[in-house]
């Protein structure tokens, strides 16, 4: 490897985020080298990316897989590596600098927790890492001296604002969010909206858990837990607005009354990019904001009774314990359903919150603490629609 070069082990690299990563080490081959490259159950995908940027190593979270895998890239000398020990294995290996967590959901945190004990530079994408695990994983992050740099656009904004010791003096973190596709929508038209409907972001190209997080505005709730993680402040101290042009990113209150903003057109690229370059910022071609053209920018408050997915986020971080655990996973599991059609997208929160009453309890310490929480939370959702069902 070119000493000048960072190398860069990516945990998800066939979604939208490690896709997009990619274009990035296309562009800056001088900069960047994949070291890594670790995915689900997409095969072909991570076979064609292994073959171009012929990483030392591929590992496939789902083992089944794995075997395919081997021998699409027989001959190549690429080691290939199977179920979740290998995408850690990967996550860990020396010659990965930088990892970039992406994966969806809490599938993504026992990498994590590998790469971070590991003192690697985690650029961070799977905000339920943090809503699932915040304790552990920076708890994690400080015994093993290991920076984590966020990637989604939000975070990376606030980051971006409180360069040069600006956290102590921080008032109040301002989430900006988009409000999603079913922003203006009647509350009566809530019980027909289809995934289809629901996958058509006005702004932003994303992966469709992200995508319909994004329509029922809980990915901004699970954003307000991680930030609470993330920039060590309370929940009083965050709040969301909505601003559905997506210019604004996020901006930081300070104690003094001035206002910080990160500003840019919405391309994930630019905040994946920064979490690569940090401190550096590397040219990007494309994207500048027209601020010779007439515009305006625009700023809501959310309406919590349109969107309670939010509400119940901000309730869970409030009650503490494993709320945001309970939380996490109950939500992964309705929309799941949702997307195979088998639930309404009212009764994603609606199963959320029963959830949440049912299986509340103390903080998670261990990973064997989250993940038996996650499971019982996902088994929860699945055992309530199933006996609707039958009642039906």
């Amino acid at each position: 490897m070119n000493r000048k070069q960072q190398g860069i082990c990516l945990i998800g690299s066939t979604g939208s985020i490690g896709t997009q990563c990619l274009d990035i080490v296309r562009r800056n081959p001088e900069r960047l080298r994949v070291t890594a490259l670790c995915a689900n159950r997409n095969v072909d995908l991570l076979a064609r990316q292994a073959l171009e940027f012929l990483p030392h190593a591929v590992a496939m979270a789902d083992p089944s897989r794995a075997e395919a895998l081997q021998c699409e890239l027989d001959g190549t000398g690429i080691q290939v590596l199977g179920g979740n020990h290998g995408v850690c294995e990967c996550a860990a290996m020396p010659e990965a600098d930088v990892v970039l967590g992406a994966a969806t959901g809490v599938a993504g945190l026992k990498p994590v927790l590998s790469a971070l004990s590991a003192g690697k530079t985690l650029a961070l994408a799977n905000k339920e890492t943090l809503v699932a695990a915040g304790s552990l994983t920076m708890e994690t992050a400080r015994k093993h001296n290991a920076r984590i740099i966020p990637v989604d656009s939000e975070h990376s904004a606030v980051f971006q604002c409180l360069e040069e010791g600006g956290a102590r003096n921080v008032e109040k973190i301002l989430l900006t969010a988009s409000g999603g596709p079913f922003r203006n929508m009647d509350r009566a038209d809530f019980e027909r909206v289809t995934p289809a409907q629901a996958l058509r972001h006005p702004n932003w190209d994303m992966g469709p858990k992200v995508t319909i997080d994004s329509s029922t505005m809980m990915n901004k709730g699970l954003e307000v837990i991680e930030a609470c993680w993330l920039f060590e402040v309370t929940e009083q101290q965050i709040e969301v607005v909505v601003h559905p042009q997506s210019i604004i990113h996020s901006m930081v209150l300070f104690r003094d009354g001035s206002v910080k903003a990160q500003l840019s057109l919405p391309d994930m690229r630019l905040p994946i990019q920064y979490a690569l370059s940090y401190p550096d910022r590397w040219p990007f071609p494309e994207g500048r904001i027209d601020w010779t053209s007439s515009q305006s920018l625009d700023f809501h408050p959310p309406d919590l009774k349109r969107f309670p997915c939010l509400r119940l986020a901000m309730e869970a971080l409030a009650a503490g314990g494993n709320a945001s655990a309970v939380l996490n996973a109950a939500n992964e599991a309705a929309v799941d359903l949702f997307l195979k059609e088998k639930l309404s997208f009212m009764e994603i929160p609606h199963r959320i919150e029963k959830a949440l009453s049912a299986l509340y309890g103390p903080v998670l310490n261990t990973y064997e603490e989250v993940l038996e929480i996650d499971h019982r939370a996902r088994r929860h959702v699945l055992e309530s629609v199933r006996r609707n069902t039958c009642t039906l």
